[in-house]
């Protein structure tokens, strides 16, 4: 058993300049991990990222202890940290973790069935038994209850189940969502009688948040004109819920949203107007008194948190830690908060700060530490119309500017999100094979105001590939380069893979696009909901509405224009990204009797879940380059 610590001792962990000598973090024990591809991609979770480590963390309501959700090659499991002494000693084996409101218990997920664990040593209670999926646990107030979102209905909707097993489960909610649908969360009201959620119950093209009646099952619609994301956060008298959403009729920004306030009664939308925009990981944090939220921003590749009244106003800056963000926590009234965080040369671990401010404490170290690592250089390179790009430029060890070194760019994934400062192993890995890598931000990212998002709008991998180029281009022009340029990334990275060397032919010596789409027209007819709305949105509409911006973005039209030996690669159970686009980019490449390979992996989604697979995606990758680069 763990003891609660005492008020005084509480008192002395929150001064933050004490926390760090205090903690004793637990430390991986292994030596520095050579950055093979197999060591890479060795979990299901680090896609090819080496985001081992914490995947996630949630703090005790009083603030005594954080239930960590661990995965590396020498754990797994959720481990138990006491704040008192620093010991993290495992716990239960599991996922999701979520305290109940009594701080003694946790809801978590383990082998698909809902499980309860108490901090005191009780045997673990099985609360589901079945086939069917669990997701996002969340106790009641009284915790007499667990809400949980399954697809076992045929879409994803919310369950209950009582926490002492005696009840359950109970279908709340119906048709909530599409099955796949796994990027948002619901949060209990204060007084227990309700459940937000988001829906596209009312509109296909919209997540609207909805409540539902837990006694009764009666389900009723808040917003109409805000597409929501992330986890709705009820405010401390449970009269309002802060979302993180954007409006219905403004492009779908990716990790930059704003904040909007609805109220729970009426369903009045109200933007918080600050002088920012939100990134939406996890949900937006109320203070005590329900006057000030807290919420993460995303700016040139780095996550922190900050701070705006709830009634809008100037936002300030809280951490000034860096790196990425993956996911954060807070005590109810938001007067400590961990953080999931990863940076150029660390791990996923849990960081603490205190709402007061301060430096943040490093509270574990678990995620596995690479051989080699080191931060990249961050510079900006002119763009072809004039535009100022970001890159993250890495190098090979013991590199000098008077050798000569070939080099690759990579795109990142999402379009509207970004290239992320934290650990990046792919990059990492390429750079120690004697690669000059450039990571981009090309425009339509995130992390640089609303503006050069704009610039994709109706422009989809049409200038971003101009900007692919221009890298190309600032490469060539270094004393350092052999003149030997590659490109490659992986989903939107695919896209922008292709959509180079279609459209600037002599850019680049070789390419490996990745689960990309190529064809926008026809995916909007076959890709998965969030797919279509993606499409739908960056080009302002239906392929019949807009045919001069598919027509824009169309890569597979422009085959023939290819000069750039290529290496395609797909899963063929992937839905985001739908199979039939590497199909009929194999078939084009055939066809007009262009330099190509091409691999497809059976079985594998968009996300590839076989590590085995993974390895060979990454290694055929770097044999390509080392071919027609080296």
């Amino acid at each position: 058993m763990f003891p609660i610590p005492s008020l005084r001792r509480r008192s002395l962990l929150l001064q933050a300049w004490c926390v760090a000598a205090l903690l004793v973090p637990m430390t991986a024990s292994s030596e520095p991990a050579a950055l093979s591809w197999e060591n890479i991609c060795r979990t299901v979770v680090c896609r090819a990222t080496g985001h081992d480590g914490v995947m996630d963390a949630r703090i005790s309501p009083d603030g005594a202890y954080v239930a960590v959700a661990v995965d590396t090659p020498d754990r797994q499991g959720i481990h138990l940290l006491s704040r008192d002494t620093g010991h993290l000693s495992p716990w239960v084996k599991g996922a999701s973790p979520c305290w109940f409101a009594d701080g003694r218990r946790i809801a978590y997920v383990s082998d698909g069935d809902l499980w309860v664990a108490g901090i005191a040593g009780d045997k673990p209670m099985r609360l589901t038994n079945d086939a069917h999926d669990v997701r996002a646990p969340r106790p009641s107030p009284d915790g007499m209850h667990i809400a949980f979102y399954s697809a076992r209905s045929g879409h994803q909707d919310l369950w209950l189940v009582a926490s002492d097993g005696s009840v359950g489960p109970r279908q709340l909610t119906r048709e909530s969502m599409a099955p796949e649908e796994i990027r948002l969360g619901h949060a209990w009201s204060p007084d227990g009688k309700t459940i937000a959620y988001y829906s596209n119950k009312a509109d296909y093209w919209s997540d609207d948040l909805w409540i539902v009646d837990v006694a009764s099952g009666e389900t009723r619609q808040l917003s109409h004109q805000v597409m929501g994301s992330g986890t709705p956060a009820w405010s401390p008298d449970g009269h309002h819920i802060a979302v993180f959403g954007i409006a219905r009729d403004e492009f779908w920004y990716g990790d930059l949203s704003d904040l909007y306030v609805i109220d729970a009664a009426s369903g009045d939308e109200r933007r918080v107007e600050m002088q920012v925009h939100a990134m939406d990981i996890d949900q937006p944090r109320w203070s005590g008194d329900g006057a000030e939220l807290f919420f993460p921003r995303h700016a040139r590749g780095e996550v922190d948190l900050w701070r705006v009244p709830a009634a809008g106003g100037v936002a300030t800056r809280m951490s000034n830690m860096g790196g990425l963000i993956n996911g954060f926590d807070a005590t109810p009234d938001a007067g400590e908060f961990i953080f999931v965080r990863s940076t150029p040369t660390r791990g996923r671990e849990v960081d603490w700060l205190p709402q007061a401010g301060g430096g943040a404490a490093q509270l574990t170290s678990v995620a596995t530490d690479w051989a080699g690592v080191k931060a990249p250089e961050v510079i900006s390179y002119r763009s072809r119309d004039g535009h100022y790009i970001q890159a993250f430029v890495f190098t090979p060890p013991g590199f000098s500017p008077d050798a000569e070194y070939p080099a690759l760019v990579q795109v990142h994934g999402g379009g509207t999100n970004s290239y992320y400062n934290g650990l990046n192993l792919a990059e990492q890995r390429l750079a120690q094979q004697g690669y000059v890598v450039m990571a981009i931000n090309y425009r339509g990212g995130s992390g640089f105001g609303r503006a050069f998002q704009d610039m994709a709008v109706r422009d989809w991998a049409n200038g971003q590939a101009q900007d692919a180029a221009a890298a190309a281009d600032f490469i060539r022009a270094q004393p350092w380069s052999t003149g030997k340029v590659g490109i490659y990334g992986y989903s939107y990275g695919g896209i922008m893979s292709l959509a180079a060397v279609t459209r600037a032919p002599a850019a680049f010596d070789a390419a490996v696009p990745m689960a990309g789409i190529y064809d926008w027209a026809d995916a909007y007819e076959t890709a998965d909901r969030l797919g279509r709305i993606f499409t739908r949105a960056g080009h302002g509409g239906s392929p019949e509405e807009r045919p001069e911006a598919y027509g824009r973005s169309n890569s597979l039209a422009r085959i023939s224009q290819v000069e750039t030996p290529i290496l395609l690669m797909h899963g063929e159970a992937d839905a985001r990204a739908p199979f039939r686009q590497f199909e009929l980019v194999v078939e084009a490449l055939a066809h007009h009797d262009k330099v190509f390979e091409s691999r497809s992996f059976p079985e594998q989604p968009h996300r590839f879940r076989d590590p085995a697979s993974r390895v060979e995606l990454y290694s055929r990758l770097e044999a390509w380059m080392d071919r027609w680069l080296k």
